[in-house]
This record gives structure tokens, sequence and C-alpha cells, in this order.
């Protein structure tokens, strides 16, 4: 269902403005020489290996729970009508700064190859003590690219200051129609309680966020006891009191100085016990019949284990449009899963037969590498005299792919980021 009736779009002849033009980022020289201490060749993975039988699979399957549907009516009574991605973006107090005119110390971060042929940095004091985390985009929402008549990229930060804060959750939605002009507000992610009375803050760093039909899933931190949560872009509320308080306040409602809040609608639930892998990355695969998120794990490198990647269908019912596929039994099956000897994934990607794997440097200032893996063998980008594979972002974040624009989006730091899909097969072929 693609919500035609929902949302007008109004496809404009214009595209939007060629990759900006000097900035095609003339990043660091050429991301200057790469250093000795990264020349060093990443170990090749390998090809993926098949996880089959329910010895392999069922410690991933889901069970989803809903927030009440009278919790969700009492607290949008009480804050007032709810809004959606239009009002939001129309609200917007924010500008994203081009790369031409970022610091060149946060365009270290950057890809070296392939490069990107878009990005924009945040303001240092906007982001202070709070950590950059996932990105996805109207591209995953809709097949046409657009939310309404806007490009909109959404991209996760949580709270990051040694305090009780640490781990809110909060959502910047772009605006990013204008590749010259880029705005954008905050909406902080929040879990109803007390019968729909009150929220708190969703206090779990988010990893991995993907936008599909009006849902936004979330990946929830290890200290939760939910693996993913669920948002309806169609229920965000209007925050009327602005300090760092969060839920009801004397006046009104707060978000921690964001002007918008969302409610969670639902959420997914791992079965308990040792050896479960929680999905800290993940991303939508429109390549498959139906669409599906496709996830992955984090293991250290020193772990000594592989790395497992799957994915679950997304659901085919109009009555759950945004929610993934349940079985008979109102599980959600997992269906397909791999390993991998790829480590420290940051970020995951799946399209076709190939699997993506954004993995962290190996040392602080250094580059990443980005794989390309399937059931065949492994690739990934040579950069620099010495043809190291440390060519990717400094510190990979989520990737996510618009089939409309062929363009992969990420974070690193304080960096945005988009290169097209296919320079980045170009690079590993």
């Amino acid at each position: 269902m693609k919500h035609r009736g929902r949302h007008r779009r109004r496809r404009r002849g214009k595209a939007l403005r060629a990759a900006l033009a000097g900035t095609a980022l003339a990043l660091t020289a050429a991301a200057t020489l790469i250093s000795a201490s990264q020349a060093t060749v990443a170990g090749d993975p390998g090809a993926l290996k098949p996880l089959t039988g329910p010895d392999g699979t069922a410690a991933l399957r889901l069970t989803e729970d809903r927030v009440p549907r009278p919790w969700l009516d009492r607290l949008a009574s009480a804050m007032g009508r709810p809004v959606g991605v239009g009002d939001a973006l129309a609200d917007a107090d924010r500008t994203l700064t081009d790369a031409a005119d970022c610091p060149a110390a946060e365009k270290q971060a950057l890809p070296v190859e392939p490069a990107a042929t878009r990005a924009y940095c945040w303001g240092a004091a906007d982001t202070k003590g709070w950590r950059p985390g996932a990105v996805t985009t109207s591209g995953d929402a809709d097949d046409d690219g657009r939310w309404g008549d806007h490009r909109v990229i959404l991209s996760a930060w949580s709270r990051d200051t040694g305090t009780a804060a640490d781990g809110q959750a909060r959502v910047a939605f772009v605006d990013a129609s204008d590749p010259a002009d880029v705005t954008y507000t905050w909406a902080l992610l929040a879990v109803p309680v007390d019968g729909g009375r009150d929220y708190r803050a969703l206090l779990s760093p988010v990893s991995g966020m993907v936008w599909y039909q009006d849902k936004l899933l979330v990946t929830a931190g290890s200290g939760d006891r939910e693996a993913l949560y669920v948002y309806d872009v169609h229920r965000i509320q209007r925050a009327t009191v602005g300090t760092d308080a969060v839920g009801r306040v004397t006046g009104g409602w707060a978000a921690a100085g964001a002007r918008f809040v969302l409610p969670a609608v639902a959420s997914y639930r791992l079965p308990a016990g040792p050896g479960v892998p929680r999905p800290d990355s993940i991303s939508l695969d429109r390549s498959t019949a139906p669409d599906s998120l496709v996830a992955s794990e984090r293991v250290p490198a020193d772990a000594g284990r592989p790395t497992r990647l799957w994915r679950y269908a997304f659901s085919a019912d109009p009555a759950r449009s945004g929610l993934l596929a349940t079985d008979s039994t109102g599980h959600v099956p997992v269906v397909e899963a791999f390993r991998t000897k790829t480590t420290d994934v940051r970020g995951v990607l799946a399209y076709g037969s190939a699997w993506y794997l954004a993995g962290a440097a190996r040392e602080p200032g250094g580059h990443g590498t980005l794989w390309r893996q399937d059931t065949s063998g492994a690739q990934a980008t040579e950069c620099g005299a010495d043809a190291t594979r440390r060519c990717w972002s400094g510190r990979p974040g989520p990737l996510s792919y618009g089939e409309k624009t062929g363009e992969v989006w990420s974070q690193s730091g304080r960096m945005l980021f988009a290169l097209p899909l296919e320079s980045i097969d170009r690079s590993v072929d």
C-alpha cells in the first residue's frame, strides 16, 4: 500500500540540482594520503554463509506488542490534534550547512572512495552532547522517493552527556527538497505511559532506523527489553513547553527542548535467553517481494564469532501498513539469514543478491571499510597509493538506499552525505 490517498504527490519536472559543484567533495585533497596506520589491508571476510533450520533462526523471531489505541487517543486528546510530516517541515527552525562551508576537520569523516556527491554538516552547538545514529529517507517511506511534495531525510541522535538523560533519542525531520536550502526541526522519540496520560523518553540509542509507509521502526539499545520500537508519522504531537523536561509539565507538554514528540505505537520483542542477537543496524530492501527489513548485529572484532545478518518481510495487509508480517501464531518469522566474518558492522544494506556492510575503522581518526558480499565472495573498494581498503567514512554509520534517486544516504560524525549506489558497485567491480 503506497498511501496515495493519504498524502498528495506532485511529481515536479524539476530534478534535484546535480551534485553540488565544486563541493563534489574535494574531500581532504582526495582524502589526503591515508596514514600508514590505515594502510593495513582489511582481511577479506569471504562469502556469506546461509543460516538454516530452526536452530539458526529461532532466536531471531519477533513478538509484536501494540500500544492500546485508547492510550494513543487519550494522549492525542490531551495534547491536541496530531500533525503530519508536512506540518513538522513547515515549522523547521534550523538549517544544515553545505559541505563547502563545513569545517575541514568534519569533512575528514567523509568517504575517500567512492566520493560523496552531496554532503552537509550539522551545527556543533545544536548537536553538542548528542551522538549521531541512524538515517532513513522518504525514499524508504514511498517508492516515488517523496512524502507529499517533499524529499525528506530523518536523522536520529542520542543524548550522550554522562547524565541521567543519556539515551534520550530525537529525530531531525529534514526537508531536502531544495539541495541549496536544507532545513530541519527536532522530534523527541517517546513511549506512552500511565494509560496514555503521559509519556517518557525512549532511553535507547538509535543505531538503526527505517521509515516504511507511515511507520518509523527504530532499534532499541541493549538495556531495553524491546528490539524495535514503532512510530506512526501521522501521530506527531506538538510540544508546548520548551524546557529540558519530558512529558506532562506545568503549563503543558515538554520534549527535552524539541518542538515535536513522537509517541510509540508498537514494539517488537526478541525471545529471552543467551545468545539472542539484537538488531543494531537496519535498512529497507525493495528488491524483494514483499519489501523487507534487513538487520545486522554488532559483533566486536575480538569476539571470535561471526556476525549474523537477517531479514523480515513487511506485511501486505492494508490494515497493517508499515508493520512486519506475522505468521499464524502472531509472531514475526525470519525469512532469510546469513553469517559473515565481517565484524564491527555499523551499517547494513541489501539489494538484489548483494549485502553492503559498513565496517568500523580500526583506529581513532581512521576510515572504515564498505564490503559488498554475497554467497560467492566479498569485494571492497581500494584507494590510496598503497591500495588500502580503508576507504569508507571515518565513523561508519547506517545506510539507506532510495530506488527512485539511486542514492545511498549515510552519516559519519556531524557529516550527512549521499552517493549513488552504482558508484559503490563500480568501485568494487
